[in-house]
């Protein structure tokens, strides 16, 4: 799947409510992904930043992924 016109911005939780679901790729609140804690999520898109993600840091996929494999969004199981 080719990544490179799409864009990724982390939001905080606090601030679902601003998102114009319109102009991402995700259609709603329960189709965000939220780390561990519950504090941020992030919406993804191609083209035009949307005007309320104005002042926040776009991401390229692989640098989304590197913060997406982190302990903050993912549970590490202990191998016994």
């Amino acid at each position: 799947m080719a990544y490179e016109n799409r864009k990724w911005a982390l939001i905080n939780t606090s601030e679902t409510g601003s998102i114009d679901f319109s102009q991402v790729m995700e259609t709603s609140t329960d189709t965000l992904r939220f780390n561990l804690s519950g504090s941020q999520t992030f919406v993804k898109f191609e083209g035009n930043t949307p005007s309320f993600l104005s002042g926040k840091t776009l991401y390229t996929h692989s640098e989304i992924r590197t913060i997406l494999d982190t302990v903050d969004w993912n549970e590490i199981e202990e191998i016994e």
